[in-house]
């Protein structure tokens, strides 16, 4: 990937730009608003990683100003602040996620690659495969092998969610979003119980399970099935 990083706060910038970087991906680093957005509008990125609170421009001004102007980069919005008018706004704004201070790496880096890679889909990509697993977006059609399965809305974009992000752990808060468009955590065992309904459908008639649970974090499903 090719990535935008608008972050005031030498610390945090080095810490993400490094990890990026050791990830194998291209990171742009600049400090403020008015550059961040110099930078979007003439780069060729597969995503933008943008803080809230910047000077000269704030991350809510810079996102509107490109939304605005036609870039539809993905973004993801960095900030301190966890209330959710603030997600609210960012969110209808433009952002396509939102992720607040103190966050893992891995999460911000599963994040990214997700806006990244659904940026990069084209038009005729309308297959996601894993194993002998086979998602059709098109047709709304789940099939493993030959068998095809029957799923529910929810739980076809449960599925959806885990595959766009194959290979990395999807956490509880980012299938609470992305899948329930739930910008808080309503203490609910909503996420438990589709994924237990889903694991009954996709894994339990078959040798090969896909669905991991990594304990105290969320879900993964493996990109290198047999």
């Amino acid at each position: 990937m090719k990535v935008l990083l608008v972050e005031d706060d030498p610390k945090v910038a080095s810490y993400i730009a490094d990890s990026l970087l050791g990830e194998g991906h291209q990171c742009i680093t600049v400090g403020d608003g008015a550059a961040g957005y110099r930078e979007a509008v003439s780069q060729e990125l597969d995503a933008v990683i943008l803080d809230v609170m910047l000077p000269e421009l704030d991350g809510f001004t810079v996102l509107e100003k490109l939304r605005d102007s036609g870039n539809h980069t993905p973004v993801l919005l960095l900030s301190a602040k966890s209330q959710v008018e603030d997600k609210v706004r960012g969110l209808r704004t433009g952002a396509n996620d939102y992720l607040t201070k103190p966050f893992a790496f891995e999460e911000l880096l599963a994040r990214v690659e997700g806006l990244a890679g659904r940026n990069r889909d084209s038009d005729d990509k309308t297959l996601i495969k894993v194993g002998d697993l086979t998602l059709d977006l098109v047709n709304r059609k789940v099939m493993r092998g030959e068998t095809e399965i029957d799923l529910q809305s929810k739980e076809f974009q449960l599925l959806e969610c885990l595959l766009r992000h194959k290979g990395k752990v999807v956490t509880r808060s980012m299938l609470l979003e992305q899948v329930w468009n739930y910008h808080f955590d309503p203490q609910t065992n909503v996420i438990d119980v589709h994924i237990s309904r889903l694991r009954q459908k996709v894994d339990k008639a078959f040798n090969v399970p896909l669905i991991e649970t990594v304990r105290g974090t969320g879900y993964r499903i493996a990109d290198d099935v047999a």
